[in-house]
């Protein structure tokens, strides 16, 4: 019931719109126009009025994100924003968090031609200049250039291709988690071997008691 409650109130809120303040630090008429320009024209905003004495933001429309609007005012203008009105939910907080995961490792190794220093130095700079990648070494002998990043391996061969007009061909993915993982596995797997081992060793070798007596067989006898 609770749920269904907060819906009405959600789509009452949007059929009459919303009111969304932001505080924003304005010293000047250059800030005021740079915080127009960069809400003016996104989906939803119909008004936006500025409190250059408060340093607030008021932005008004329907159909709006209060985390949305601050986020594209961040990106555009460079500044500082805080969202005052309303309180963000820790729900959407946390699914945004969620949707921001960090991007997956991958080491791409590709097929392309070098026949000298300089290819392999043109090449190297090209593939640096895409985004996600981290690490290019190339290697001449073998014509090979590997590729450690986030970048989706296909994209980066249609980038190489349009950029330097070379043919490049994906040999081999490597997954750097899966890897690592895979590691870790057979390293436990030695270490439980090993450890088995040295109980069975320690079992077959048992020492015969030392003690002189007629008991013990493996004792000196006196003449």
């Amino acid at each position: 019931m609770k749920e269904k409650e907060c819906k009405n109130e959600e789509n009452k809120n949007n059929s009459k719109g919303i009111i969304i303040i932001l505080g924003v630090y304005i010293h000047c008429q250059g800030c005021k126009q740079q915080v127009l320009k960069s809400l003016r024209g996104f989906d939803g905003v119909e008004e936006v009025e500025i409190d250059e004495k408060n340093h607030k933001v008021v932005v008004k429309g329907k159909k709006l994100d209060p985390l949305n609007v601050a986020e594209r005012l961040r990106k555009k203008s460079g500044k500082h924003v805080e969202l005052i009105s309303p309180i963000p939910s820790k729900k959407k907080e946390e699914e945004k968090k969620e949707k921001k995961q960090e991007p997956k490792i991958i080491e791409v190794i590709l097929k392309l031609y070098l026949h000298c220093e300089g290819c392999a130095k043109d090449v190297k700079q090209c593939i640096h200049k895409m985004p996600g990648v981290q690490t290019v070494d190339p290697e001449m002998k073998n014509n090979i250039v590997k590729v450690k990043g986030s970048m989706d391996p296909q994209k980066l061969v249609e980038f190489i291709n349009k950029k330097t007009g070379r043919h490049a061909e994906i040999i081999k993915k490597i997954d750097k988690e899966k890897n690592e993982k895979t590691l870790c596995d057979k390293n436990s797997c030695d270490i439980k071997k090993c450890c088995n081992n040295c109980q069975h060793d320690y079992l077959q070798f048992v020492y015969a008691p030392q003690i002189f007596s007629d008991e013990n067989p493996n004792s000196c006898s006196i003449m």
